[in-house]
């Protein structure tokens, strides 16, 4: 999630305060990917990292590495996608003051970014809730090794083809609370920072 934030934050601000050819192709890409079936992305990464692949040589598949690989780039469309259009529908003309006001570049896109700042928090929500409920695609890449790569989704799918259904109900209990609990600190951030603009 984190290298996911780094990596879609900056490019969704960038993508959407600057134009040039091909920007278009590019964000319908984005989109396409904010649609990517998990299981897609790990056959995909599994075909990477594979002894057959590009990257065989980095022996990370069935490892941690390969998982967080998947996970990053199911993740990274979605905070890409809703932090652009978050940016978008600042107005533009805020921009066109600050600049007027003599703010440089870089102020002017802090600004904007600072009024879509609910926006980009909803697609880091997005972003999380999409790797913390996956299972195709860490079950692919990091094998559901016990000890080793095995991740509450995997764990509860292994605990209902095995018939411990109260353990897997467990399971999805303490998911959903794992959620609930960062969805909570981001209503917070959210309450936090809406009544120190006001």
């Amino acid at each position: 999630m984190a290298l996911a934030m780094i990596i879609g934050i900056p490019l969704g601000i960038w993508l959407a305060l600057r134009h040039f050819p091909g920007r278009r192709l590019l964000t319908a890409l984005i989109y396409t990917g904010m649609g990517l079936p998990p299981v897609v992305v790990g056959l995909f990464v599994f075909l990477m990292l594979s002894r057959s692949g590009p990257f065989g040589d980095l022996g990370w598949l069935f490892t941690m590495n390969a998982m967080i690989v998947a996970q990053t780039i199911i993740a990274t469309p979605l905070i890409i996608g809703v932090t652009m259009s978050s940016v978008q529908s600042v107005d533009p003309s805020l921009r066109m003051q600050l600049r007027a006001l003599g703010a440089s570049r870089w102020q002017a896109s802090w600004a904007q970014l600072y009024e879509a700042r609910f926006g980009v928090l909803v697609g880091l929500v997005i972003g999380f809730g999409s790797i913390i409920s996956e299972v195709g695609a860490v079950m692919l890449v990091g094998g559901n090794i016990e000890g080793r790569t095995r991740v509450l989704t995997t764990a509860i799918v292994l605990e209902t083809r095995k018939g411990s259904f109260d353990f897997a109900l467990a399971l999805g209990i303490i998911l959903l609370l794992i959620a609930f609990v960062m969805n909570m600190a981001v209503v917070a951030i959210q309450a936090r920072t809406g009544s120190d603009s006001q």
